[in-house]
């Protein structure tokens, strides 16, 4: 019988393998692709070891929702851009390369152990306040990216950064509907947790938050984008008016 913490090493499995054609080909089309195929294989086999119950199948159709949302953007804009620019000077190294996939397996199941703790529950209450968070957090990801992704196909705004749209209320507003996804999913099932699973499974949304806001998400972006517009009015006035995640009223 499978536990929770065997599904750590079947999400590093799935990553690793994935690495493989990824190295050999140099080629950032599977990257994203697998981040998204680890969820739905993880959540797959942990339906298929606790039961297709409805409790259950509803929490596995709205990350599976959520995964095919993403994988199939991510994919979409990767055929589009060509490469990552995060891998730049990586790709070609086998052993940074491998790191960042095992670390990405771990992240996916770091995420999952809200979810994973409740498949695994026998006493199972959800409160479905949590499901109207994910849905929120799931129109906002999914418009931000459509808004930025429309925005940039458009040659007239070549080198411009996007100002419309939600992105006009938040310098990261996709960041926002993920980090309210992930705490959805949380306030969804941890009715049914004893006081010290809520306390572990909190790693989830706290995971998810830490590294968009300070790791490997925002900062990086941030970096970017003062490097390329930092010098220009426009973007110092964007920047001082425009919330950096919650979409908030603009400053005068």
């Amino acid at each position: 019988m499978l536990n929770i913490f065997h599904f750590l090493l079947i999400a590093i499995l799935i990553n690793i393998i994935m690495f493989i054609p990824a190295y050999k080909f140099k080629t950032d089309k599977l990257t994203d692709l697998s981040y998204s195929l680890s969820f739905i294989i993880l959540v797959l086999i942990a339906l298929v070891f606790n039961g297709f119950s409805f409790l259950n199948l509803f929490l596995g159709i709205i990350i599976i929702v959520w995964a095919l949302r993403l994988g199939t953007f991510l994919f979409i804009r990767i055929r589009k851009l060509k490469k990552d620019k995060r891998f730049d000077g990586i790709r070609e190294n086998f052993f940074s390369f491998l790191k960042f996939w095992v670390l990405q397996g771990l992240a996916v199941w770091v995420i999952l152990i809200p979810s994973l703790i409740f498949f695994y529950s026998d006493q199972k209450k959800v409160f479905f306040l949590g499901f109207i968070i994910w849905l929120i957090g799931l129109i906002i990801e999914s418009i931000a990216d459509i808004q930025k992704f429309i925005f940039k196909q458009n040659n007239v705004n070549k080198n411009k950064f996007i100002n419309k749209g939600l992105w006009k209320y938040s310098r990261h507003p996709n960041y926002f509907g993920e980090i309210l996804c992930w705490l959805g999913i949380y306030v969804f099932v941890f009715t049914s947790f004893t006081i010290i699973e809520k306390s572990v499974a909190l790693i989830s949304p706290l995971f998810i938050s830490v590294l968009l806001i300070f790791g490997t998400g925002i900062p990086q972006l941030e970096k970017y984008a003062d490097k390329k517009w930092g010098n220009t009015k426009a973007y110092k006035e964007y920047k001082r008016k425009t919330s950096i995640l919650i979409p908030w009223f603009i400053k005068k």
